[in-house]
């Protein structure tokens, strides 16, 4: 079973037809970039895979399950979708920050019952994406606050991870700190599925498998991440003559 499939997928919004007939396949231990220049339809796609909305035509499976038949509050549950314009409640330390993917809410719910074990995983999660559990978010750096809604998105153990330019606003040295969390955090869930947002090659993790690139809409190109990503095909998508390079993993424009 895949754990997210699309197929002939059309959406239309107020007349404008958004996504055109985009059909995609994501396994478990896949980690997906989709890539394209700004205006393409990324966030909107990845908005339907992660059960945010219903497409107008066609088929979305997430997790086996069919949009328009099931539960989307249960289904988003089980997903782990990182939103960098996401805002907690400032009081909050790292590890609270990480408990409220529990529950998808902005702050801690009282009358939720945390058990010793869940926030053992806090503390795990907050560590294993290199900050310090009882740091405030208010002193976290735009790098680390980064870093902790991706811990936020794995609480609730997901099977698919969906990061909308998790790298957004962030400096080298905050970038470089991401894509090393990242690359370990595939690593040691190597049942983990992951679909990243971005328009920006270097920031690919070098685990990345598959890519996706998105023009007006369309998928011009989906597959391998070395057989998707060369100069031919991202200078076509960006509509620019580019040159791509690889060194140890990592994608370079120049």
């Amino acid at each position: 079973m895949s754990v997210l499939l699309a197929k002939d997928v059309d959406l239309v919004r107020g007349g404008r037809l958004l996504l055109d007939s985009v059909s995609l396949r994501v396994e478990a231990g896949q980690h997906w970039a989709l890539l394209g220049p700004n205006g393409a339809g990324k966030s909107t796609l990845l908005s339907l895979l992660g059960a945010q909305v219903h497409p107008t035509r066609g088929v979305v499976e997430v997790l086996g399950h069919r949009l328009g038949r099931v539960d989307v509050r249960e289904l988003r549950s089980h997903l782990g979708h990182v939103n960098p314009r996401h805002r907690p409640g400032p009081a909050l330390t790292a590890r609270e920050v990480v408990l409220t993917g529990l529950t998808g809410t902005a702050d801690l719910v009282p009358r939720r019952v945390l058990s010793a074990d869940d926030v053992e995983r806090a503390s795990r999660l907050t560590e294993l994406l290199g900050l310090r559990p009882e740091a405030g978010w208010d002193v976290l750096s735009q790098g680390e606050r980064g870093r902790a809604l991706i811990a936020r998105a794995l609480m609730p153990s997901p099977r698919l991870l969906l990061l909308d330019e998790p790298a957004t606003g962030l400096d080298m040295a905050g970038r470089e700190q991401l894509l090393g969390r990242l690359t370990a955090l595939y690593r040691d869930h190597p049942a983990l599925a992951s679909v990243l947002v971005t328009h920006h090659l270097e920031e690919l993790p070098p685990g990345t498998t598959h890519a996706a690139l998105l023009r007006s809409g369309r998928l011009l190109a989906a597959g391998p991440v070395t057989e998707v990503l060369s100069t031919e095909s991202v200078s076509a998508c960006f509509d620019h003559p580019l040159r791509l390079r690889r060194l140890e993993g990592r994608w370079m424009v120049y």
